[in-house]
């Protein structure tokens, strides 16, 4: 009876353990628009308080990159390194550059679907850059990233454009608002990046990745974990009091812990010295960019001297998009810090990206009737949590 009794006791405190934990971290989470203009203006002065030279920044930025490894359970993750197990299907060479559909393993049964751009000459080495994508159903295949991608390629790159989880071709979850978004598309990034590392034609010196709006969250995110991204461009996301608002940007407690709390300003931050660019607009939540973000990311770019590697090219009369004029000013970073032959794309000194070939939907898609989902695929929420075992 004792025996029971304790058992029952030993089970009663596990739930309250795993409520507390719940509990614990939803109350971690800054969501959405966590905090006002005016509270976010007095945070970053906050902020700025507590390091004052390299060595205070250099110990507060390990502090963040910790809060972003535990809160999403990154540490958590199985050990894997190659065995891509890849599949490129339907290579098409078009105008200076080649598209092929590509599915790579992120680990045992769940896959990477997406697009890989590279330039026409094979026989010497590359630039690579990761190319997340924002909030749209099968954004992947929209001109407009179309036309990024392919430009890119004809300048020199291997560029991987690869779907959010639940959107485009990933639909092994039960939807993009599952509870580890988040930490899938970090993990995703990593393996592809990875996956350009192995490539015999990256050079893996000259490394970018980009995105905008929500992958622009992925960008700057896998550019504050890994150095291996030499250069960064997030695109109309870096926001001192908006924390993005969906689960894949703000549904695990990265910003907040019982030890600290920073923003995503502090984590685009951690890029510093690489080179990174922060493209903003005057009419969504990076409107105050030139004023509140971006000097204080100077701040800590000067403290290693890299004050000409970090740029923010504002435009007041755009809106929440990746458009020509934020694709242009990105061209130009990129060209410059990976070392891109711009030489043939006519700059005047716009971007012509009239050669680019905008091919069907269709034919970007990577499962069909001769290209099916592999058999050992992980299929809904549950299974996938379940066979990644996390705490």
């Amino acid at each position: 009876m004792t025996h029971l009794i304790s058992l029952r006791n030993f089970y009663l405190l596990a739930c309250l353990l795993s409520h507390l934990t719940a509990y614990s971290q939803g109350n971690m989470l800054c969501v959405g628009h966590h905090w006002t203009e005016d509270e976010a203006n007095l945070k970053m002065k906050e902020f700025a308080t507590k390091w004052d030279d390299q060595q205070s920044w250099q110990e507060r930025a390990d502090m963040i990159k910790m809060g972003i490894i535990k809160g999403m359970k990154l540490d958590q993750m199985p050990k894997i390194e190659g065995d891509f197990k890849t599949r490129i299907t339907n290579s098409r060479k078009l105008d200076g550059y080649i598209v092929e559909n590509i599915v790579i393993e992120s680990f045992p049964g769940f896959y990477i679907t997406g697009n890989l751009y590279r330039p026409s000459d094979v026989n010497k080495k590359n630039a690579a850059i990761l190319s997340p994508h924002g909030h749209l159903k099968d954004k992947r295949l929209t001109h407009y990233v179309q036309k990024r991608c392919a430009v890119l390629a004809r300048m020199g790159a291997v560029v991987f454009a690869y779907d959010m989880v639940g959107h485009g071709d990933s639909q092994q979850v039960d939807s993009h608002k599952m509870p580890i978004a988040m930490l899938l598309q970090t993990w995703n990034s990593k393996r592809v990046l990875e996956y350009l590392l192995s490539r015999s034609d990256v050079d893996p010196e000259r490394i970018g990745m980009t995105g905008g709006s929500g992958g622009a969250t992925q960008t700057f995110i896998m550019t504050a974990l890994d150095d291996r991204i030499k250069a960064s461009v997030p695109c109309v996301q870096v926001s001192a009091h908006f924390f993005g608002g969906c689960v894949c940007e703000s549904g695990m407690p990265i910003h907040k812990s019982v030890h600290h709390q920073t923003n995503n300003v502090e984590i685009a931050a951690l890029c510093a010295p690489r080179p990174m660019l922060i493209i903003s607009n005057g009419n969504d939540w990076t409107h105050n960019t030139p004023r509140i973000e971006y000097p204080y990311i100077q701040k800590i770019y000067a403290l290693y001297n890299a004050e000409h590697k970090v740029e923010n090219v504002h435009l007041q009369a755009e809106k929440h998009d990746y458009g020509y004029s934020k694709r242009a000013a990105m061209y130009n970073f990129f060209a410059y810090h990976l070392k891109l032959d711009s030489g043939n794309l006519e700059w005047s000194p716009t971007v012509n990206e009239d050669f680019v070939t905008i091919l069907p939907e269709h034919q970007l898609r990577v499962y069909g009737e001769s290209n099916l989902i592999s058999a050992n695929a992980l299929i809904g929420d549950e299974a996938i949590i379940e066979y990644l075992e996390l705490n």
